[in-house]
């Protein structure tokens, strides 16, 4: 007779490993084994019983103490104060239902989980100020929603579903695989443990039907391009009775003539002219709420940025107003008339670098390296 493997080994664990960790392994490791992944398979389901039994005795507190004294020892006839090998029948069941709850579609005992509803998704363009500031819109949405005269049943209203005689409504089949019990959703009601016999007229026994629904959506300030709003069960309803799904609303946010955004911040290009620029002025300025007066200090350069403090957009979190950002850009005059040319001609010749301290520090320096 040949040697059993040692039980740590089989599960490719350290003997010193901790509960969960164990059931994790065994997880890994019976789900790659386990005859149903592997139809016909007698090698698949020889190894899939073994590492069972390894688990239920390291599992085991008791039984995992003694093994590790003695070895296999501890359980042929007679030895350890076991005896009699493996009661398989008596606690199998609730290892097997733990792990694999979530593969067989459904747990211990009961019925099956309801069937969620499906999530939905929406595509929804908001202006520049309506991302800035937040707004509220109205979308039509079609989607699949509880039937209103059997409330999501299925059933002729003045009926119900009559409990499931295949699986007597526990929503699970039990069958006998080897040594152990295998639970797996009933086909006939799908997990719900009543099947509708007399179906309601308006939804055709489904529970929900089609139809177009008016949401009124809240955007809070501050959502950019490509931010997600979540509407717990505004999804399409589940079959028969089941929780709805959610509706996921995705924010684009459309482009804006004058404004970019940086964040929290507004930026804005101010185009002035060179007299403004030299000499100084009092001009307005385009903000997300309208024109305000902004002065510019006399030789104020091209590029120059100047601040507008809480001009900007509502931060999401609650974190108060960005700014906005104004960037100055000095025109160069085209098309000059005679008169013009005559008189930034004269303008040339009497400036010197006393007015041009920026170009006269640059060509300094040009000087220097260059000579």
């Amino acid at each position: 007779m040949a040697s059993k493997a040692d039980y740590y080994e089989l599960l490719d664990v350290r003997r010193d490993i901790d509960a969960e960790e164990l059931k994790k392994a065994y997880r890994k490791a019976a789900l790659r084994y386990h005859p149903d992944r592997n139809p016909g398979d007698k090698a698949a389901e020889e190894k899939f019983k073994e590492l069972s039994e390894a688990y239920q005795v390291l599992s085991d507190p008791e039984k995992r103490s003694q093994y590790d004294r003695f070895g296999h020892a501890t359980f042929e006839q007679g030895a350890g104060g076991f005896g009699g090998g493996f009661d398989f029948s008596t606690n199998f069941e609730d290892i097997f239902g733990d792990i694999f709850g979530d593969f067989f579609g459904g747990g211990r005992g009961g019925r099956s989980r309801q069937a969620r509803g499906q999530d939905l998704s929406y595509s929804l363009e908001v202006s520049f100020e309506e991302a800035a500031f937040g707004t509220e819109k109205t979308v039509s949405i079609p989607r699949r929603v509880t039937c209103a005269p059997c409330q999501g049943s299925g059933a002729k209203p003045g009926t119900r579903p009559q409990t499931c005689g295949p699986c007597r409504g526990s929503g699970q089949m039990r069958f006998q695989q080897g040594f152990f019990t295998v639970a797996r959703t009933c086909n006939r009601c799908g997990g719900q443990g009543a099947v509708v016999t007399d179906p309601c007229a308006e939804c055709q026994g489904a529970g929900a039907v089609r139809k177009t629904s008016n949401l009124q959506i809240k955007i809070p300030g501050g959502v950019d391009s490509g931010s997600r709003l979540k509407l717990r069960g505004e999804g399409e309803a589940g079959p028969v009775g089941g929780i709805a799904g959610d509706l996921y609303v995705t924010i684009q946010v459309g482009e804006h003539p004058l404004f970019e955004r940086q964040h929290n911040e507004v930026i804005c290009e101010l185009p002035i002219s060179f007299p403004q620029a030299a000499l100084g002025a009092d001009i307005e300025a385009p903000t997300l709420e309208g024109k305000i007066k902004m002065k510019v200090p006399a030789g104020t350069q091209s590029g120059s940025v100047f601040r507008l403090r809480g001009k900007g957009i509502v931060d999401l979190h609650g974190g108060g107003r960005g700014d906005q950002l104004v960037r100055i850009v000095v025109e160069t005059p085209t098309d000059l008339g005679a008169k013009q040319k005559e008189l930034l001609e004269e303008f040339a010749r009497l400036n010197g670098g006393e007015v041009h301290p920026i170009s006269k520090g640059f060509f300094d320096k040009v000087k220097e390296l260059f000579g």
